[in-house]
């Protein structure tokens, strides 16, 4: 292991947690986009192109979260052999972790998402092509979803369902929406939580 910083991911929070509440507003306005755009030539439903988006977010923060926590063990384990102080084995292993967030086996967590995509029942794709074609997508989401357990607290996406009753708190309306519907349709992107409370609104179809 290489040598960590004591006390570096406390008096960094601040500043991590800005970059990366803005990293994942910028992976919406432009790596979701430039997915869109891609998925739309196979694919003509545009529906079905933002569900797929819609999942390929989810899953890589599934990914990234079970990621985060294997990796976290592994540290803690290898740390607490020599670990003496002054700050508790759970500081210290937060420290190493932000100092060396590098050593996240990202790949294996975009692996990983494409192989929960492939057996989603919820979308399909065409046989000639392969949910890697968004794998630029996925592997930004990976890396911020990874980042954000490293905060305290932790940011995470809010858990959506077609069907729920639209929430002005948590999302916007897409362009498209029937605005007197109460109900979601399906989801576009999902809103970025702390502590059950929005940092950044999702998206959403709303029809009747």
């Amino acid at each position: 292991l290489r040598s960590s910083s004591p006390g570096r991911a406390k008096r960094t929070n601040a500043s991590r947690r800005a970059c990366l509440v803005a990293r994942f507003s910028n992976i919406y306005a432009e790596e979701r986009l430039d997915a869109e755009n891609l998925l739309s030539t196979y694919i003509s439903d545009l529906e079905k192109v933002q569900r797929i988006i819609y999942i390929a977010a989810v899953e890589s923060f599934r990914a990234a979260k079970m990621a985060y926590r294997k990796f976290r063990i592994r540290v803690r384990e290898t740390l607490s052999l020599g670990h003496s102080g002054p700050e508790s084995l759970e500081d210290t292993v937060l420290d190493y972790i932000v100092r060396h967030d590098d050593l996240y086996d990202v790949q294996a967590s975009v692996n990983e998402v494409i192989r929960s995509m492939n057996i989603n029942p919820k979308i399909s794709f065409p046989p000639q092509i392969d949910f890697i074609v968004i794998s630029t997508l996925i592997r930004e989401l990976c890396l911020v979803a990874f980042s954000m357990q490293t905060l305290v607290p932790p940011l995470d996406i809010a858990f959506g369902t077609d069907g729920e009753l639209f929430s002005e708190m948590r999302y916007r309306r897409s362009l498209d929406s029937d605005v007197t519907a109460a109900l979601v349709a399906y989801h576009v992107w999902p809103a970025l939580m702390e502590n059950d409370i929005v940092i950044v609104k999702g998206e959403a179809v709303t029809k009747r």
